[in-house]
């Protein structure tokens, strides 16, 4: 008998704390000390995860042979990230999906908004550079830890390929082996700490604490429609080709990653069509679309900034421009660190919520619709890849038009 997989297991358990908090009501209250345990046996992980993932990416890479295409691809990752969360931001702005939810059902100790957080434009650039990385590791500021990780990572790729020395990336990998081992053990008993959370929260509020997040689904749904769009738009006039042929070429792969929702299995697709499909050169599509599934994640950074903002307005919290500005910047850095694991969005929650000063437990809400928006995270994150790894192609002159035309 086929096991069901863990999306599956985690829609089951939210429909039956549903069920559960509606029938037995304030006798499953209890529940919560469950939930709560699942949700700090991902946080002791989490700052160790994003710092070996993005060191082990980085220090990976040669910084000497990348030359003019690595810049461009870097570029674009991160502009094409920033931008996606902005948008998410913009979208829970104007559409609110995080209304209508009363917050003391979740966390009845309320919060408050962290000083430091936000501020002056000038302030919030200043905000991601760490002063003491130590202090950024035992603080849990993730922010701090990606700007280290980065810069520590590049000073080991050149280290790297100046001594031929592995030794220290090596140790990296395995560290990462086991921290990856350890989520996924975690995330084994996600079904029944996520089931705990939602009977819990359902028995003190009732089923309407979750109706809302259909509004939720709705926003990101268009949000993902409408960047993909603007990109496609965008990255065909750039390239001088045109938006439909190049929405046909990729449509394949789109389908591959929407129902598999993981960018890892549709790689190989998404190699064999940029190559056959869009006509891009080999050394090109095989250089930007591995960099872009372990560091363009538009879709996961898209679906950070958007859940940040709809739990601020759960609690009522109101920030500021600077804030809203760093929190664009948060979930494209923190979308760096997208590991491959089981249950991917709620770990990625679980990195950006906290630095807010919002409560974890909060993202437990989102589990029931996790499957869903794993499917849209998925068709934007390919999406970008394969674009970026087109606009990068056709700059340097590495794109077979009569192919992409499929002449």
């Amino acid at each position: 008998m086929k096991r069901m997989n863990l999306l599956t297991q985690i829609v089951i358990a939210t429909i039956l704390g549903v069920l559960v908090g509606i029938f037995l009501g304030e006798s499953v209250g209890f529940l919560s000390i469950i939930g709560t345990i699942f949700l700090r046996l991902i946080q002791m992980s989490i700052v160790l995860l994003v710092m070996g993932q993005i060191i082990e990416a980085v220090g990976e890479l040669n910084p000497r042979t990348l030359g003019s295409v690595g810049v461009k691809t870097f570029v674009i990752f991160f502009v094409s990230s920033v931008s996606a969360a902005a948008l998410g931001v913009v979208m829970g702005l104007l559409f609110r999906p995080g209304t209508g939810i009363d917050s003391t059902a979740i966390s009845p100790e309320g919060v408050d908004i962290a000083e430091g957080v936000g501020g002056s434009i000038g302030d919030t650039i200043l905000s991601f550079f760490p002063s003491n990385v130590m202090q950024a590791l035992s603080e849990g500021n993730i922010v701090h830890v990606i700007v280290f990780s980065v810069l520590f990572g590049l000073a080991m790729s050149y280290v790297r390929t100046d001594s031929g020395d592995n030794t220290v990336l090596d140790f990296v990998k395995r560290f990462n082996v086991i921290i990856l081992r350890l989520i996924g053990m975690i995330m084994v008993i996600a079904p029944i700490g996520i089931f705990a959370l939602i009977a819990s929260t359902i028995s003190n509020m009732g089923v309407q604490v979750v109706l809302p997040l259909l509004k939720y689904l709705g926003v990101y749904a268009l949000a993902t429609l409408i960047y993909l769009v603007l990109w496609f738009v965008g990255s065909a006039v750039y390239t001088r080709v045109s938006v439909f042929q190049l929405t046909k070429n990729m449509t394949q792969m789109a389908i591959m990653a929407l129902v598999t929702t993981s960018s890892a299995v549709t790689l190989p697709t998404a190699l064999k069509d940029a190559k056959e499909k869009l006509g891009i050169h080999d050394r090109i599509a095989k250089l930007v679309l591995p960099l872009g599934m372990t560091l363009n994640s538009n879709g996961s950074a898209m679906h950070m900034a958007i859940t940040i903002v709809t739990i601020a307005q759960i609690y009522g919290v109101q920030y500021g421009t600077g804030d809203y500005v760093y929190i664009a910047f948060l979930a494209a850095l923190a979308s760096l660190a997208n590991a491959v694991v089981p249950g991917a969005g709620l770990v990625s929650l679980a990195i950006v919520v906290p630095q807010m000063n919002l409560p974890i437990e909060s993202i437990a809400l989102f589990a029931g619709v996790e499957w869903f928006v794993g499917m849209l995270r998925t068709v934007l994150n390919v999406s970008a890849d394969a674009t970026t790894a087109f606009i990068v192609a056709k700059s340097e002159d590495a794109v077979d038009l009569e192919v992409f035309n499929r002449r």
